[in-house]
């Protein structure tokens, strides 16, 4: 049993796919570009600019104009269009009864993380929340990873990280950290075992059970 664990947040705390979809759907539009929000679960999980160049073609000047047109629609609106996962609230309980250390390890930024924690009365839940900054700090997912092992002054070893799509997974790799991957989260077929998931959990249940071993 591991004494520290790290969650990614979107597609592993909370289902915040809305949200997301619509308010890249929304940027999307002002820029002239039309897709189905059905088209843009992709962009749950890693780091916007870095999806909109890739799906889009975007240099980084565009892409960097598109999250801020995101952000238009998320800020206001799209952060509460989301809700936990069933059981997930529940398992932090069990966790810290445990004894076990838990930190939110998001790309998202920060901010939006913990006012969605707050909407939910569960920001008590965490005893760290780290993520992104909008000025660009921690963009990538292995950064806030090592900034979580910094903040908890632990080594890589101490800790695992749970979290849904292959960005969790090659972030954690490089900073040493085992990966749990959940079934429940936005991955495509097969995407946390190719990556090298030590474990895909089914559910809240089934977290618990392998964390806790």
């Amino acid at each position: 049993m591991k004494n520290y664990v790290l969650f990614d947040f979107d597609g592993t705390v909370f289902d915040s796919a809305e949200g997301i979809t619509k308010s890249v759907q929304y940027a999307l539009g002002k820029m002239g570009i039309h897709a189905e929000t059905s088209e843009l679960m992709c962009f749950a999980g890693p780091p916007l600019d870095e999806m909109f160049a890739q799906r889009y073609g975007m240099d980084a000047q565009t892409a960097h104009r598109a999250v801020e047109f995101y952000r238009e629609r998320y800020t206001p609106v799209g952060w509460e269009e989301c809700s936990p996962f069933p059981g997930m609230h529940e398992l932090m309980g069990k966790l810290h009864a445990k004894g076990i250390k838990l930190a939110v390890a998001t790309s998202k930024p920060r901010v939006f993380a913990q006012k969605i924690l707050e909407k939910y009365s569960m920001q008590d839940d965490f005893d760290l929340v780290c993520g992104s900054e909008f000025n660009g700090e921690r963009g990538q997912k292995w950064e806030v990873i090592e900034y979580a092992l910094e903040q908890f002054g632990i080594s890589p070893d101490e800790a695992i990280m749970v979290g849904d799509r292959k960005y969790d997974v090659i972030g954690a790799k490089k900073c040493g950290v085992e990966c749990i991957g959940v079934r429940f989260g936005y991955a495509e077929p097969g995407e946390l075992e190719r990556e090298g998931a030590v474990y895909v959990a089914e559910n809240a249940d089934d977290l618990f059970e392998y964390l806790t071993k």
